[in-house]
């Protein structure tokens, strides 16, 4: 038998079995500020006297500062250059702080810059806890992946949660207790996880790889898939609530307890993203992607004509469609890093993870001020746009 491959053997089966749990809740705690700002907007504008449209900036807002503290975090090898572990613990407080300012904020200008900070930290969190768990797994690592996307999920579900279990609490308790929460999950992950055996110094961040990584027809095929994905995937999160919220407006005396669907909804796709994780495995990330983006993009196709469908055809369409917007996500990832050199993944998936957010601030700022101008359900359908653009570019995708 091989001596590396007795070696890997030997550490994977040493693994304490805590060690996936402990990362996959730090990663929950860590991303439920993610979304945290969003979950309060309502009481945001009516407190701070702000339009309508703000929803999309205060996303737009988070998600400029993760792709600015991605890019930093690759230029300066952050996650290298220091124990990961340690870097996560220091993102997750440094995150918790910059979400406490949104309680403080007094105008426009200081909430966006409160929820700019706290996107800056994710970048600490997010990509650095995959880091962590393909320090400790080399063999199952789409698995752990999948596990790891299912906590961003939960994580961004969470707040909504939160606002619905503080019934009449003030706004600042959703704030406040994802602030916690992130800390705990900092702090459990630092006492209780090691840096990976696995753990190895990556190639630095490149940006002149960049048009050599798309000479690559595989790479091109999962970038501009996860590019579609990305269209799609938090324009969605984002507006889940206005259309919720629409939905009440177009049926005079029904209620919707509408915290409560938002994070049922989103939260659905934690569960998804482990399935598709493992079907994976037997199928490819290919098939996954594939069928992901096919029915997500039916949902965003029909729901615009069911405003006025019974509630139990509304609400299960989106909730279809929170389970199928999210599993393709860990194995666009995996495409992607199957397709890069492997002296240069790291440069790769960074790449492609920036324009992928980026995308999403032009997503949601177009849907953002179309709904502002028409107001109309039609809206939605620009969303189409990334399933059917993504699911073009996957389907080249050879697989070997």
């Amino acid at each position: 038998m091989d001596s590396s491959f007795s070696s890997s053997m030997k550490i994977s089966s040493s693994i304490p079995k805590h060690i996936l749990p402990v990362i996959v809740f730090s990663q929950f705690a860590g991303t439920s500020l993610w979304f945290a700002g969003n979950a309060v907007v309502p009481e945001l504008i009516a407190e701070l006297d702000l339009l309508e449209m703000f929803v999309g900036f205060i996303t737009m807002a988070v998600q400029s500062g993760f792709i600015i503290g991605t890019l930093v975090f690759a230029v300066l090898s952050v996650a290298d250059r220091f124990s990961p572990v340690k870097v996560f613990f220091v993102c997750s407080v440094l995150g918790a702080l910059a979400n406490i300012l949104t309680i403080y904020s007094s105008n426009f200008t200081e909430v966006m810059l409160a929820r700019l900070f706290t996107g800056f930290f994710l970048a600490g969190i997010y990509p650095v806890g995959m880091k962590i768990a393909s320090d400790w797994h080399k063999e199952g690592l789409g698995k752990a992946l999948g596990y790891l996307v299912g906590a961003l999920v939960l994580g961004t579900a969470f707040p909504h949660f939160l606002k619905y279990l503080g019934g009449d609490l003030p706004w600042r308790f959703v704030i406040a207790g994802t602030s916690v929460l992130s800390v705990i999950g900092g702090l459990m992950l630092f006492f209780s996880v090691a840096d990976g055996p696995y753990r190895v110094r990556r190639s630095s961040f490149k940006p002149s790889m960049f048009f050599s990584l798309f000479k690559n027809s595989n790479f091109r095929s999962a970038a501009f898939g996860y590019f579609g994905h990305m269209w799609e995937l938090y324009t969605f999160w984002a507006f889940i609530p206005t259309l919720l919220a629409y939905y009440v407006l177009s049926n005079q005396g029904f209620i919707i307890n509408i915290p409560l669907w938002s994070s049922i909804i989103i939260g659905i796709g934690g569960i998804s993203c482990a399935v598709g994780g493992y079907i994976s495995l037997k199928k490819g990330s290919k098939f996954v992607s594939k069928v992901s983006l096919f029915i997500s993009g039916l949902c965003s196709v029909l729901i615009p004509f069911l405003f006025n469908a019974p509630v139990w055809v509304f609400l299960g369409l989106l909730l279809i469609w929170g389970i199928f917007v999210i599993p393709d996500s860990p194995q666009f990832s995996t495409l992607v890093a199957q397709s890069t050199d492997s002296s240069y993944i790291a440069t790769g998936l960074t790449i492609v993870n920036s324009i992928g957010f980026a995308i999403t601030i032009v997503s949601i700022q177009l849907v953002n001020l179309m709904w502002a101008h028409f107001q109309s359900p039609l809206v939605f359908l620009v969303i189409f746009v990334g399933p059917l653009c993504g699911l073009l570019a996957i389907t080249r995708y050879k697989v070997s």
